[in-house]
């Protein structure tokens, strides 16, 4: 462990460095996964206590460059409550800010511009049912109408309209979102979300006419989703990402 490592960790307590390290492996498994894009996305998380304090990524660093001490903690306000010398991207605080303040469950807000998911952002129809991965997704998803790059205030009302009590929201011409009652939740949430883009994408351009799943599957997915997990949400998974990052990116852990 490096000294800015040890440093914030004698600052904070055993609760908020799990998050951070949660956090900073989610950034570096996004990297791994390619649904980042370059430093412009962003994935917060609260910090756990009483206070509506969360964690955001230092603007400027790499996804996959990200550590556990790097991360900025700012309140609802915006403002930063450690001595970091990063700014936080402005267009990440609205979006998340808004999230945190709205919904009690959304411990882990998960941001990205991914390619697929951009793609499908920009149909008319939006996700279609047309995989196994998509039924979840459909299940609890919103959208959000595109409105230019998300920095002004009065967006906020219509991004926690849009979101609801749903896990999912397509920003519209823009990208995917998840949220999470923890990271790996919302990691894996957009695991499944941006396969199914990556899905819908593939078939569409093999030219043929698409079989879409009925209504009657997609009324039972939330059920089978639960089952499949065994209520964990992405915890089952959890661990094995956790090794496979130790192997090939290790080092988030600082």
């Amino acid at each position: 462990m490096n000294e800015q490592a040890i440093a914030v960790r004698a600052h904070v307590s055993a609760e908020e460095w799990q998050q951070r390290t949660d956090l900073a492996a989610c950034y570096r498994l996004v990297a791994m996964f390619g649904w980042d894009d370059l430093i412009f996305t962003h994935i917060s998380a609260r910090v756990p206590g009483p206070d509506h304090h969360f964690l955001i990524n230092p603007y400027g660093m790499m996804f996959d460059e990200i550590t556990a001490s790097s991360l900025v903690k700012v309140d609802l306000s915006g403002h930063k409550l450690d001595d970091s010398p990063c700014d936080i991207n402005p267009a990440g605080f609205t979006i998340h800010s808004a999230i945190h303040a709205a919904r009690e469950d959304a411990i882990c807000v998960l941001h990205v511009h991914s390619v697929n998911g951009v793609a499908v952002s920009a149909q008319q129809d939006g996700v279609l049912p047309l995989s196994q991965h998509s039924i979840f997704v459909l299940s609890s998803l919103g959208y959000h109408d595109y409105e230019g790059v998300a920095l002004e205030e009065d967006e906020k009302p219509r991004l926690v309209r849009d979101l609801g009590e749903k896990r999912f929201l397509m920003l519209r011409n823009h990208g995917l979102l998840t949220v999470g009652r923890s990271v790996a939740e919302a990691f894996v949430a957009m695991y499944f979300f941006e396969t199914s883009c990556m899905m819908q994408v593939r078939a569409q351009a093999g030219g043929a006419d698409l079989r879409r799943i009925g209504p009657s599957i997609l009324d039972g997915a939330q059920e089978q989703w639960e089952k499949v997990t065994r209520g964990a949400g992405g915890g089952l998974a959890w661990p094995a990402l956790l090794r496979r990052l130790d192997r090939i990116n290790p080092g988030y852990r600082d």
